[in-house]
């Protein structure tokens, strides 16, 4: 999988990775990962093209 940058907005960092999930929720798409730093998930908006792109 592509690496996307994620932002963690309980730590206020910044972090890249791989491993995460494309979810729909409410007609819009999100990338969902796992904090470096923790036992919270980050969530990254989506466009439509770039979700497809990465479910393939």
């Amino acid at each position: 999988m592509e690496a996307l940058s994620f932002y963690d907005v309980k730590l206020k960092t910044k972090f890249e990775s791989s491993n995460y999930t494309v979810q729909e929720k409410s007609g819009r798409f999100f990338a969902v990962a796992k904090s470096p730093s923790g036992p919270h998930e980050c969530w990254r908006v989506l466009s439509k093209d770039q979700a497809a792109k990465l479910k393939k």
